[in-house]
């Protein structure tokens, strides 16, 4: 099992692994098997969501991987389509029920939907279901900076969290400054990009080889020393345990330079733009 994780500190005493792990698709008895692998391992920090249709088979590998559930921090996410008020609590009620869960560590709205303009009512749903015991940490996902505004004038509280596509090839240099500058703690989805494409990068190659580590360990690296919180997804033993041995090592800022110059401005997986794209 790998341990000495570091902790990255949130606004008011939270604190979060500073890596975590991602289900996107890890669904039924295969994932299950795979979630409770994964913390067996070490990880601690396991990512869900309400639409991933997986939460039951992350409470299964909660109960399988055999450590208490105080040592483990599970996040799920809010879909689009239960964005009112009184549907987002029910909602959350719903994920707990699924995990077999009494509380989320972290829950977060997954997209903000900006035409529909309900993402101010999840927000105080999710602060609400704060107070009843539900969520320890409410934030969000895919948020700008504008939408983040709005929330903490409508409500007079910022999330501690805000969980956006990051990878070398779209860096969110921008915004990750923004969340830095206002204490946000940023979560990366789809940290490692597509993994061929980070395999036929020659520069990113290039420092794997210095280090005589993968693409993947590197990349995951590049984040953490950005203080960016990683979440790759893995299915195998060997990937999962791959992705967890990158703190035995350091980049150099010229190393980290030559990643952070990969991005470029249509560098989104699927151009899912939170200015204008919604997700129910």
């Amino acid at each position: 099992m790998h341990t000495g994780i570091p902790q990255l500190q949130l606004p008011g005493g939270n604190s979060l692994p500073a890596i975590g792990f991602g289900t996107y698709t890890l669904n039924g008895q295969a994932g299950a098997q795979a979630i409770a692998q994964a913390i067996k391992l070490g990880y601690r920090l396991i990512d869900s969501a309400f639409n991933y249709e997986n939460e039951g088979a992350v409470g299964e590998g909660i109960r399988r991987s055999g450590i208490p559930r105080d040592l483990l921090q599970i996040t799920s996410k809010l879909p689009g389509r239960h964005q009112r008020y009184d549907e987002a609590l029910t909602t959350i009620e719903e994920s707990l029920y699924r995990a077999g869960l009494d509380y989320y560590d972290l829950y977060l709205i997954h997209w903000p939907n900006p035409k529909q303009e309900l993402y101010p009512e999840a927000w105080a749903a999710l602060l609400e279901a704060k107070k009843r015991g539900l969520v320890r940490i409410p934030g969000v996902c895919n948020f700008l900076p504008e939408q983040l505004e709005r929330l903490q004038t409508e409500s007079g509280q910022l999330p501690a969290v805000n969980q956006i596509e990051l990878h070398p090839f779209f860096n969110q240099e921008a915004q990750l400054a923004w969340h830095r500058q206002h204490g946000i703690v940023t979560e990366a989805w789809s940290p490692l990009a597509r993994s061929a494409a980070l395999a036929d990068n020659a520069a990113i190659r290039s420092v794997a080889s210095a280090h005589d580590k993968a693409p993947a360990q590197v990349v995951l690296r590049w984040h953490v020393q950005r203080g960016v919180l990683p979440i790759p997804k893995a299915h195998s033993r060997a990937h999962q345990e791959l992705n967890l041995q990158i703190f035995d090592f350091e980049l150099t800022p010229e190393e980290m330079a030559l990643i952070h110059q990969q991005s470029r401005p249509d560098g989104r997986l699927k151009g899912q733009d939170p200015a204008t794209y919604e997700e129910f």
